[in-house]
């Protein structure tokens, strides 16, 4: 019994430590009734633990290069965006749409030829499975559904201009990241004068506020590019600010992420305040580092790789051997998968035996 007490209460401390303060973290089956049929998407919820009702930010991914990536994206992909979001006291979805992750359905966001893609299709193709995640978080206790926010990056971002043009009850405003489709290499998208069409298309009836922000070294949608799908939607008659962002790092695409973290809340933060959408004076605090239960013997550096693991996305291995060598995979097809890609990457970095000391979630006695 003493000891089932103690594995328990380190499991509960290794989970509390996953968590941003003052945040509830819950993975999700987001129910969608499409035309063909219900299915289940994959999703995250991050939201204040405070017992209110809050306003609902959802989120909506990339698409990869590669079609043989998508099966390995994760909603928890984006937990450090949804955490953001929920610092600043929304209700934060991150949906997963047909076609990637663990979602149920079949890819169905397809462009077509590369000489001659339906952009307009596929972005309001993925824009339903964002009508579909608002509409399932709206019957939540905890969600205020007045009030909805809808934020994409690249392809999610297109998607989100295109939900725009025909929002969904609640929708109040909606944000895109380097919004686009059809780049099959850098600096190079299928069919451009295409892409800038259906920017054009949008904007006849989208008349929400939206925020447009792209970095001038986007290797995806660069900044004349960009310059021509924001003319095309505004002459339109659609709404957007747009951002030419600083560089960022060596691909200016992924501006919206973790590391760009102070970067694009600030952006938000003053679209927000305009717009009298600003929800907590201050963001709640972060999470405390300094109080997450480490394996015994990590160096610092494999503190830092620990802190990343824990907000890698399922299915994922912690493994490490006496010496204090140590290796982690995340976001792997199943944990067997994971334990064995990082246990290998440990083996060839020390003479010990490694061995799992957390899988997923939970720490391996």
């Amino acid at each position: 019994m003493d000891r089932f007490i103690a594995v328990f209460l380190v499991l509960l401390l290794l989970a509390g430590s996953a968590r941003a303060a003052g945040l509830v973290e819950e993975d999700v089956a987001i129910k969608a009734a499409f035309r063909d049929g219900p299915l289940d998407l994959e999703g995250l919820v991050v939201r204040p633990d405070d017992g209110r009702r809050h306003p609902l930010v959802v989120l909506s991914h990339g698409a990869p290069r590669n079609a043989d990536d998508r099966e390995g994206m994760r909603a928890r992909g984006q937990l450090s965006k949804a955490r953001e979001f929920a610092r600043r006291g929304w209700v934060a979805v991150v949906v997963m749409r047909r076609g990637y992750g663990e979602s149920e359905g079949e890819y169905v966001e397809s462009s077509g030829r590369c000489d001659s893609p339906d952009y307009v299709k596929s972005a309001r193709t993925g824009a339903e499975d964002i009508r579909q995640a608002v509409a399932w978080m709206a019957a939540k206790p905890y969600v205020d559904a007045s009030r909805v926010l809808a934020v994409g990056q690249s392809a999610g971002g297109l998607a989100t201009v295109a939900l725009a043009a025909d929002p969904p009850p609640g929708l109040v405003a909606a944000v895109s990241f380097a919004g686009g489709r059809g780049s099959t290499r850098p600096d190079h998208v299928c069919t451009e004068s295409r892409l800038v069409e259906a920017f054009g298309t949008f904007g006849r009836t989208a008349r929400l506020p939206m925020l447009w922000v792209y970095a001038r070294n986007d290797r995806f949608f660069g900044p004349a590019l960009a310059a021509r799908f924001h003319t095309a939607f505004t002459e339109a008659g659609g709404r957007a600010q747009f951002i030419a962002a600083p560089d960022f790092g060596t691909d200016g695409h992924y501006l919206f992420s973790s590391k760009g973290g102070e970067r694009w809340t600030a952006h938000v933060e003053q679209f927000l305040a305009v717009h009298g959408l600003t929800q907590f004076e201050r963001p709640l605090p972060p999470r405390d580092e300094s109080a997450i239960a480490y394996p015994k013997g990590l160096s610092e550096k494999g503190r830092a790789a620990f802190v990343k693991y824990l907000d890698g996305p399922t299915h994922k291995a912690f493994v490490m051997s006496s010496s204090g060598a140590f290796g982690w995979r995340t976001g792997r097809k199943d944990v067997d998968e994971a334990v064995q890609d990082a246990t290998e990457f440990c083996a060839a970095h020390s003479k010990k035996t490694c061995y799992a000391v957390m899988i997923d979630d939970d720490a391996v006695q």
